[in-house]
């Protein structure tokens, strides 16, 4: 596939958060343009990116000559250096990023960035912290994914409690305002509800709902 078929991405900052990034972008087939300012980074990452530079991205004529004006989201990925996140961001969007997304460290960076029109501001060590908790305070809860709106839709393994019930039985519907997306059984998707197959013990149950209900249900379990 042609480097102007593909999306192209801009990764600033190549630590672990960002390398991390740019390198699972990179495994899904988009073109990625990794920059950081460490000589001993970029070069780590010089075969495993489409291009890998040594660049100061303080300097907006930099990220134009290294072709970051040409990505279709340009993430800062570096957080510890306040000065530096800023005027990146900054930088992005004068040189006509369309979307820009920038990970922040604390209150104050993020509403700074968010001030400067950053398009998502994200928090890896809280937003991982979270997720793992959520998956901690319920042993039947195997992963997560927020939607926004105060919804997600949670993976839960079968309970013993429920083997040989069919999804009319179960009360995520009549009782938790719940809706089935899904069950998985190994690797087949069986199906949602209105389907009338039973659980087995090792059946995953796809939920949709908001995330009280989804707890109470987890609780009622």
């Amino acid at each position: 596939m042609a480097k102007n078929s593909k999306r192209i991405f801009g990764v600033v900052g190549l630590g672990r958060f960002g390398s991390t990034v740019a390198t699972e972008l990179q495994r899904f087939g988009n073109h990625v343009i990794g920059i950081d300012i460490a000589e001993t980074r970029v070069a780590h990452h010089a075969d495993k990116l489409s291009q890998a530079m040594i660049v100061d991205a303080r300097d907006d004529a930099a990220l134009r000559e290294a072709g970051l004006a040409d990505c279709a989201i340009g993430l800062v990925a570096m957080g510890s250096d306040l000065e530096a996140s800023i005027l990146t961001a900054i930088n992005l969007k004068m040189i006509g990023v369309p979307v820009v997304w920038a990970k922040a460290t604390t209150k104050t960076h993020h509403r700074i960035l968010s001030k400067l029109g950053v398009d998502r501001i994200i928090h890896p060590e809280v937003e991982v912290g979270q997720h793992i908790a959520q998956v901690l305070h319920n042993p039947l809860v195997r992963d997560y994914v927020g939607l926004g709106n105060g919804y997600s839709v949670v993976n839960f393994r079968i309970p013993e409690g429920l083997e040989g019930k069919t999804l009319a039985e179960l009360p995520h519907t009549t009782k938790f305002d719940l809706r089935c997306i899904g069950v998985m059984r190994g690797t087949e998707f069986l199906g949602q509800d209105g389907t009338d197959f039973r659980l087995e013990s090792d059946d995953l149950l796809l939920l949709l709902g908001q995330r009280k209900d989804l707890r109470n249900f987890a609780a009622s379990l």
